[in-house]
């Protein structure tokens, strides 16, 4: 004969388990508030970032009309409205928008060590001499005696304490000669992908 007490506590075990399987009120709360983080962080980036971001459309035109809320309040339940629909998102949906913006970010970092670089090279150029015969080196296509009258010029604004013109015009140079050879790099590596994927062919 079946013992109805060990059904009993059968089911009611299980019952825990279903339970203690479900999100905690905690997790529950840390999750919506992550999503509604992830929102804000979407509505603060530009329009046209945004607009690339892979996403329902409905999502996206929550985020997009927040962006045009200008009164404090009303902008406020819009951010609430956000943060509502992003958690109609699928996991997938949400991981894809998270490698989004920490791909974003990781471009930030970049630009912001790049141009970090090139004030570290102005302040080279007009600490030693020996920096500018160097560069010219590397960039023969510079005009030699133009550069020179420029850091002329930028020590003097900073021993007189006068506007940064020519300190201005330096960090210019640099950046342009900068953004060449990063375009020749990127050229040079999509020629090598080309020629990869001919020799693939012809195996």
């Amino acid at each position: 004969m079946p013992n109805a007490n060990r059904g009993a506590v059968g089911f009611q075990s299980s019952e825990f388990e279903e339970k203690y399987e479900r999100p905690s009120k905690t997790e529950m709360k840390r999750q919506s508030d992550a999503l509604q983080a992830l929102g804000q962080e979407l509505v603060e980036q530009p329009r046209d970032r945004v607009k690339r971001v892979p996403m329902p459309e409905d999502v996206r035109d929550a985020i997009l009309e927040c962006q045009n809320i200008k009164n404090h309040e009303g902008r406020r339940r819009q951010l609430q409205f956000v943060g509502k629909k992003m958690r109609t998102l699928t996991e997938e949906e949400v991981a894809i928008i998270q490698r989004t913006i920490e791909g974003w970010k990781g471009a930030s970092k970049a630009d912001t060590a790049a141009l970090h670089a090139l004030e570290r090279r102005r302040e080279k150029l007009l600490a030693d001499d020996q920096a500018l015969t160097v560069l010219l080196a590397e960039a023969p296509e510079l005009d030699a005696q133009h550069l020179r009258t420029l850091i002329r010029n930028a020590r003097k604004e900073q021993a007189e304490n006068k506007p940064p013109k020519a300190y201005r015009e330096i960090f210019q140079i640099l950046k342009e000669l900068d953004a060449k050879a990063r375009g020749a790099a990127k050229a040079a590596a999509a020629a090598e992908g080309d020629e990869d994927d001919e020799e693939g062919d012809d195996e």
